[in-house]
């Protein structure tokens, strides 16, 4: 990467292009993280700007004339970048959706005829069915619910007629 900006650098200041950041990451294809974060990189951009600015002729002298024209030509570029970066993104998301309906075009041509009709017919009965068996579940477990509370009810009244007949049985004989 530190290579390849050497040469970015090197043919920016030979065809006297504006050094910009933008610019230079541009042309030698890195990040403008990297000029920044990388300490060596960040070095060489230093010294090129602090060499064109001492320099007579090169961006200096531009910068002097016309000194918002680096910052609209940098802009031009983003954009220009930018607009290819999403037509290539439209067009790729637009063969995805090609292929995509060409597949079901595929799959809704190997259907015999009348065979979608027979589809969601057997659809629209098998949603009944669930339906209907939803409901007789549901009615089921309520049914099964209340035997249960039943079974404890009469478990509970044979246990308090066990203990009343067990008094009965435990008790001395009455007198004759």
């Amino acid at each position: 990467m530190l290579q390849r900006l050497q040469t970015a650098m090197e043919t920016m200041a030979r065809d006297h292009t504006p050094i910009t950041i933008a610019a230079l990451a541009r042309t030698a294809r890195v990040s403008r993280t990297f000029l920044y974060q990388n300490q060596q990189a960040r070095a060489l951009v230093e010294q090129v700007t602090r060499t064109s600015s001492t320099h007579p002729g090169l961006s200096n002298s531009r910068s002097c004339r016309q000194p918002t024209q680096p910052a609209w030509t940098e802009r031009a570029l983003n954009a220009e970048e930018a607009l290819a970066q999403a037509q290539r993104e439209i067009l790729s998301q637009r063969t995805r959706i090609a292929a995509l309906l060409g597949k079901i075009r595929d799959l809704e041509h190997d259907l015999p005829e009348g065979s979608l009709q027979r589809i969601v017919t057997e659809n629209t009965s098998l949603k009944q069915q669930a339906r209907q068996l939803t409901q007789d579940n549901q009615r089921l477990q309520d049914r099964l619910a209340s035997a249960r509370q039943n079974n404890r009810f009469l478990d509970k009244r044979v246990a308090d007629l066990e203990a009343q007949l067990a008094l009965y049985l435990t008790a001395p004989p009455p007198p004759p």
